[in-house]
């Protein structure tokens, strides 16, 4: 589960976005998602405005620990973490891009140590939203006026292709466990797209949620109070509003299950008996059986030799490999192969 999910919209043209009809997009997607032999929803379409608040409650979970342990990880290894990401000399000026920044609470940690080193840098926070990097923008004016800010609304690769041709290093976080939430395939191909415009002296230090106790994992994702259920519930909240969808959520079960053999934590909305749910454009409807699922989400957890193969596939290499004290979460930094 992301803290983040734009990375995952970031394959929809703009373009495709209509004012006349701006349930298009969502619209597409549930119509293919739910004629599938195995019915599937993107969690991208977790976050509007109520799933962002469910999610919020998530990372303040007993249960939910990646959140809690990379801002650990984060303030354990501060200092080491700035120094991997600055040139070889410590004058020298370099860009440190964000994709997909959120609130900016761990990357502040770093950005202190930055500047309190004397590091001549610029922050460029990065996402598809411009409504997030203004809030960012101004959070991080008032905490850090020293600060260089330069927000960018870009895809991440296309982010990453215009800041290739400006000097200096690029220095790149795609924190959380963001990539966990990519299908095997469509990672890899998310990294070579990243590692695509990058030099051997950029650096990019990705957040891998690490394979542990699969009793943690899962109650992580199944917390006591069910609250990861009704983020989960939500989504289906969502279509009924905004596609004129009946869906009774009397009628359905969240459910999550862990395989350690693969890493993947795989969550669901289970049909607790056979209905047809009807959307609002005439002539939509969908059937269901009893105990037929929707997939809505992946999150993949890693071991090391697994990151080190994924960067390898990707044309990339660990340059150096930060852990939390529980070797719950990793911090990886990678460069790319030569």
């Amino acid at each position: 589960m992301p803290h983040d999910n734009t990375v995952l919209a970031t394959e929809v043209a703009p373009s495709s976005i209509t004012i006349a009809d701006p349930n298009l997009l969502l619209r597409e997607h549930v119509r293919e998602g739910l004629s599938r032999p195995f019915k599937a929803l993107s969690s991208m379409y977790f976050y509007d405005d109520e799933g962002s608040r469910l999610f919020q409650q998530i990372m303040a979970l007993p249960e939910y620990y990646p959140t809690r342990t990379e801002f650990a990880l984060f303030s354990r290894h501060r200092a080491a973490i700035a120094r991997a990401l600055r040139p070889q000399n410590p004058a020298e000026p370099f860009f440190l891009l964000e994709l997909g920044a959120g609130d900016g609470l761990k990357t502040k940690i770093l950005l202190r140590e930055l500047l309190e080193a004397g590091a001549d840098f610029t922050y460029v926070p990065v996402d598809i939203s411009a409504a997030a990097l203004d809030g960012l923008a101004r959070s991080l004016q008032a905490e850090l006026p020293a600060l260089r800010v330069e927000p960018v609304v870009a895809d991440y690769a296309d982010a990453l292709g215009l800041m290739a041709a400006r000097p200096g290093r690029k220095a790149v976080l795609f924190l959380g466990s963001n990539i966990g939430n990519f299908s095997p395939e469509d990672r890899q191909q998310f990294l070579q797209r990243l590692a695509g415009p990058l030099t051997p002296d950029d650096r990019l230090l990705i957040g891998f949620d690490l394979q542990k106790d699969p009793r943690v994992i899962r109650a992580a994702y199944d917390d006591s109070q069910g609250v990861t259920a009704a983020f989960n519930y939500n989504l289906l909240h969502r279509i009924n509003r905004e596609l004129g969808a009946d869906f009774d959520l009397a009628h359905w079960q969240h459910y999550t299950d862990y395989n350690p053999l693969t890493g993947a934590v795989r969550s669901f909305l289970a049909s607790t008996r056979a209905q047809t749910v009807h959307f609002a454009e005439p002539g939509w409807s969908v059937d269901f059986r009893a105990w037929e699922m929707i997939h809505t989400e992946n999150s993949f957890k890693f071991t090391r030799p697994a990151i080190e193969g994924i960067a390898q596939e990707a044309g990339l290499q660990v340059a150096e490999f930060f852990t939390d004290e529980q070797d719950y979460f990793a911090d990886v930094l990678l460069r790319k192969d030569v």
